[in-house]
């Protein structure tokens, strides 16, 4: 399941990087190209929309004790989706000034090539900015993924040590358990050995009572 969801998300970061550099070369295009360039962003922030969506279904899907991970790179996903959007409206709104100002006829005016140059500095900027707060947002993700990486970690640590306790308990177990069973067997052991010294003596006392009684009966008939 996670390995969908970094399909995904691989995906949508190719995406977002070429919207980013699209919305940015947006207000430096010529009319004909910026028209095809704004359709062309809107169809890709569709894409990304739906990308978005496909990561959330797959978050769902996640056992909840490792959803926290990929729940917090989802809202960095969306924050940055937010911006892509608020960008190209920016970029949208300069777009369709210069559209008005090419109907109006307003193309050799100095104070026009100003701030057409004004805006595109103003485009740089906000790509510049742009790409510092995708950054930091991503260092803050990532961040975020190490604290949840290492609290899991030490979960982990506290599991396996549980467990070592529980094993060294049964081995102390098995270990009483042996010494009983050696117990009981030398206990077996000298019965046994009783046991065979017992049959053994009566045998001896059964032959001293039979030579006896033979003696006896010989000596009798002697005498006779």
């Amino acid at each position: 399941m996670s390995s969908d969801f970094e399909g995904y998300e691989q995906d949508f970061a190719v995406l977002t990087a070429e919207i980013t550099s699209k919305i940015a070369r947006v207000p430096r295009l010529p009319p004909d190209e910026k028209k095809q360039m704004v359709a062309n962003v809107e169809k890709q922030l569709e894409e990304a929309k739906e990308l978005l969506e496909q990561m959330d279904l797959e978050v769902r899907e996640i056992p909840p004790q490792s959803r926290g991970m990929y729940s917090n790179r989802m809202r960095s996903y969306k924050q940055e989706m937010g911006k892509l959007e608020t960008d190209f409206k920016r970029s949208r709104i300069a777009y369709s000034d210069e559209v008005r100002n090419e109907l109006l006829g307003d193309d050799g005016n100095s104070s026009e090539n100003q701030l057409i140059k004004l805006r595109e500095e103003r485009a740089h900027l906000l790509d510049n900015t742009e790409r510092l707060e995708r950054s930091s947002r991503r260092l803050e993700a990532g961040y975020q993924i190490a604290v949840e990486t290492e609290q899991i970690g030490q979960e982990m640590l506290e599991n396996l040590s549980h467990d070592r306790e529980k094993i060294q308990r049964a081995r102390e177990r098995l270990r009483e358990t042996d010494a009983n069973l050696g117990k009981s067997s030398r206990v077996l052991t000298g019965m046994l050995r009783r046991i065979i010294q017992n049959r053994i003596l009566v045998v001896v006392l059964a032959i001293i009572l039979v030579v006896t009684i033979l003696m006896a009966v010989t000596f009798s008939v002697r005498r006779h």
